[in-house]
């Protein structure tokens, strides 16, 4: 078992990268992202880095001076951690840690280790160990000659220390077991599916902290753990939910990010599992955040790695009331209109209006349009269910 070790405040530097494929205001947005990940680890982020490059450099992924740089302000200032945004090899992270006398973490290591201390049951803890231990497989001649300098706190909820020799075996057969015990829980999930009995299955998904707790919480009337965190929510939570007269399963998922660990993905696949076999998709969007559109992509692109990007989905806009917008005023003829200005109703006209009526907007917080949300969903359901039992359409 992963030992899980108290999280204490730590200061942490944050560095990432421009690239050709990543321009700046790309970078800050990562970074904001990657901050807020600290922030729900437990960390308290104190100083961003970054620097153009053409690719993260090969032995150190920022430059040597700049790297310098990173050095004197967490020698200055007693940072206790530097935190990459993208996954660093084994090789980088010996470089750095030559260069750097803090913990070194990447964006990888930061989320598996709030999937650490957010895992509940025992299914959930257990997909977060194998995905922590298949990241440190490669890296564990790094961890060893780092032991020394482990003091707890954010990225520290891994295994215990083992000696050198044989800490490949090790690690090699506690994966083995893990993929056993994982094959267990999902024949057992795979049952618990089955005896649910025969009604429409309906998933939430989206981003991470885009609301769908909340919703779940709103339109099943049950206790699911809301918190304005990042995956607040690991463990799947179904509930019946009967709207009008008709009756369907509702399943709250685990919410997806950009750069999501490849290791994640694989191994909560009993979790997701659970958007595979669903008959529809509520995929929940935060309206709010600036940048809800490439959370949409993110979304799609992981629903499209599990095979779940053809099914019926009905997009809901929430958070309409932390949604606001620039304005230009009637004087000025310079400002030209962009979408930081877009009203709800501007919106409405774009390419969202595509979507045809599997869209609203609503509140999950203040009970807004929560009628309409329904109205859909039970339409959307009805349809699936008179396909699958066609000679049960008394119900309506």
């Amino acid at each position: 078992m992963i030992e899980t070790r108290e999280v204490i405040s730590e200061k942490a530097v944050l560095i990432g990268v421009i690239t050709q494929h990543q321009n700046e205001e790309k970078a800050q947005e990562y970074l904001d992202e990657l901050e807020f990940l600290t922030v729900t680890a437990g960390g308290v982020p104190t100083k961003r880095f970054l620097q153009k490059l053409e690719r993260p450099h090969p032995k150190t992924f920022i430059g040597s001076g700049k790297l310098e740089d990173v050095k004197a302000f967490v020698e200055s200032n007693e940072i206790g951690t530097a935190i990459f945004d993208d996954e660093l090899t084994p090789a980088q992270l010996r470089n750095i840690e030559k260069v750097l006398n803090c913990k070194i973490l990447d964006r990888t290591n930061l989320i598996l280790d709030i999937f650490a201390s957010r895992a509940q049951t025992s299914s959930a803890k257990t997909q977060v160990e194998l995905a922590q231990y298949e990241y440190l497989l490669p890296r564990l001649t790094r961890m060893w000659t780092h032991l020394d300098k482990q003091k707890g706190g954010i990225g520290m909820r891994g295994p215990g220390e083992t000696e050198i020799e044989t800490d490949r075996r090790i690690i090699r057969d506690k994966i083995t077991l893990l993929k056993k015990k994982l094959q267990a829980i999902d024949k057992q999930m795979g049952v618990q599916r089955k005896n649910r009995g025969k009604m429409v299955r309906v998933a939430l998904v989206g981003y991470t902290n885009v609301g769908k707790s909340t919703l779940m919480n709103l339109i099943s009337k049950s206790a699911v753990f809301a918190e304005n965190k990042l995956f607040a929510t690991l463990d799947t939570t179904v509930r019946k939910v009967v709207i009008q007269n008709l009756p369907f399963l509702l399943t709250d998922t685990v919410g997806f990010i950009r750069k999501l660990p490849t290791q994640l993905v694989e191994s909560f696949k009993s979790t997701l599992d659970e958007v595979r076999e669903a008959d529809l998709l509520v995929h929940v969007v935060d309206i709010s955040h600036p940048n809800f559109e490439d959370h949409i992509d993110s979304v799609n692109k992981i629903l499209d790695e599990i095979k779940s990007a053809d099914k019926p989905v009905i997009m809901v806009f929430n958070k309409i009331d932390a949604y606001t917008h620039k304005t230009i005023d009637e004087d000025d003829l310079v400002t030209q209109k962009t979408k930081e200005h877009y009203t709800l109703e501007d919106w409405k006209k774009t390419w969202i209006n595509d979507l045809s009526k599997e869209v609203c907007f609503i509140s999950a917080i203040d009970k807004e349009n929560i009628e309409e949300f329904k109205e859909k969903v039970y339409e959307e359901v009805k349809k699936i269910h008179t396909k699958i039992f066609p000679y049960n359409n008394f119900l309506y």
